[in-house]
């Protein structure tokens, strides 16, 4: 199976080729000029990850806090987070980097605060 697939790791947008085994094994890669579209490709076509960030309600204050990801997390899992997301509800004073959930859905990423609210 073959897959056309555009790196985004850098503004050069190189368009790749990934020739994928039957089960699902990356057997090749062309089309990328740096190692990195090659480790893109590869991530990209086996096990998709993606930062998430987000916005989530704090009681007593106007501004939402937002939020984001510590580390990317499976493509595949963005809607049970976000579900999670939209059911907490924060309390003040939330201080930039403090965690707001510890290892969503046991994916090793925490949820931390990207700002303060005092």
């Amino acid at each position: 199976m073959e897959q056309i697939i555009t790196c985004i790791n850098c503004p050069m947008g190189c368009r790749m080729t990934v020739n994928m085994s039957p089960d699902g094994k990356v057997l090749s890669v062309s089309g990328n000029t740096c190692p990195r579209g090659e480790k893109y490709a590869v991530q990209e076509c086996t096990l998709p990850v993606r930062m998430i960030t987000a916005v989530i309600p704090a009681e007593g204050s106007a501004v939402p806090l937002s939020v984001k990801t510590s580390r990317p997390v499976p493509k595949a899992l963005i809607r049970q987070v976000m579900d999670i997301l939209g059911s907490i509800r924060i309390t003040l004073p939330v201080c930039a980097g403090q965690v707001i959930v510890p290892d969503i859905l046991q994916t090793g990423s925490d949820i931390i605060a990207t700002r303060d609210l005092p």
